[in-house]
Order: C-alpha cells, then sequence, then structure tokens
C-alpha cells in the first residue's frame, strides 16, 4: 500500500538521519583514535577488526586512481545531483510503498554520509570495518567499510526486494 501521509515520509527519514549521525560520530571516532592503515580491536581471532582506511574512490575503492578534477566531477557533483533527484522522487512520489520509502531514506542517508566525507575529509571516505571472507569470490577479506555503506547497501537490497515482491505472476 502506498504512503500518502507525511508521517510515512518523515519517520524513514528520521531514522536515515540518525544512522548518518551515528555513521558520522563513528567515522570521527575512527580518525581521532585510530592511526591511518592500523587495526585497533578485532573479534573471532581475524574474522572482524576495525581499522582506520581511506577510499578515495567507490565502492571497492573503483576510480580510486584517476586525476583529482575527474574524482571530483564523477564522486562529488554526480552522487549530489542523484541525491537530490532520489530526495525530490522520495518526497514527491506518492505511490511508493512502504518498503520503498523505507529503502531509498536509507540509500539517501548512506549517500549522504559517503558525499560528506568526499566533500570535507581530503583524504577520502573513512572505512573501518572489516570482515574475513574466507576466498569467497577470490577476497580473503571483504573489501572495508562503513555505516554509510551499509546502509546504502541494505536499502539497495531492499528496494530489489520490493520490486521481485511486487512482481506479479503471469
Amino acid at each position: 500500500m502506498a504512503q500518502k501521509s507525511s508521517k510515512g515520509r518523515i519517520f524513514p527519514l528520521i531514522l536515515a538521519a540518525i544512522l548518518l549521525v551515528i555513521d558520522q560520530i563513528t567515522k570521527a571516532w575512527v580518525v581521532k583514535a585510530i592511526p591511518l592503515g592500523t587495526k585497533a580491536w578485532s573479534w573471532g581471532g581475524d574474522f572482524f577488526y576495525l581499522t582506520h582506511q581511506r577510499n578515495t574512490g567507490v565502492a571497492f575503492s573503483v576510480g580510486d586512481a584517476l586525476p583529482l578534477p575527474v574524482r571530483s566531477v564523477l564522486f562529488l557533483a554526480v552522487p549530489l545531483l542523484v541525491l537530490i533527484v532520489l530526495g525530490i522522487f522520495y518526497w514527491r512520489d506518492k505511490s511508493l510503498h512502504g518498503i520503498q520509502r523505507w529503502a531509498l531514506a536509507l540509500i539517501l542517508g548512506g549517500g549522504t554520509g559517503n558525499l560528506i566525507d568526499r566533500a570535507f575529509r581530503p583524504h577520502g571516505v573513512v572505512d573501518f570495518l572489516s570482515f574475513k571472507f574466507y576466498g569467497l569470490f577470490g577476497l580473503e577479506r571483504w573489501p572495508t567499510f562503513n555505516i554509510a555503506d551499509s546502509m546504502v547497501v541494505v536499502g539497495v537490497g531492499l528496494l530489489i526486494l520490493s520490486f521481485l515482491v511486487a512482481r506479479k505472476p503471469k
């Protein structure tokens, strides 16, 4: 069922804003407490650890070798435009179902969190969560990530799920 009330539009944004604040607080803590390139705390041997890494690219460090002016346009201006368009769509489209609205709110919050890093942290987006991946897909460790990345991934997953569930069988 589509959410037409402003309450149905605001609650997902409130959660996204809270997670965005947590994302920024954890990144600030990592920058202050963990020297760049080092591990600080682990759990389960080396299954999980906190680390301080910087990513000047996007997911999986794609594009980190591009010249700074190109990265500035691709990874700052384009995401900003996408977030503005998604935000307008989020607020104006009254046909969005609950899960779709929650998904878009998570994508908006996570995208904003990483955009803040790209705009105000000259050495790149702060990543700090590292998990062992046991060689799956050829990866010994999953690429280091942050809370904003998690918000985007969960949001995209929920959006895909909403479309799969909404598809009507023939």
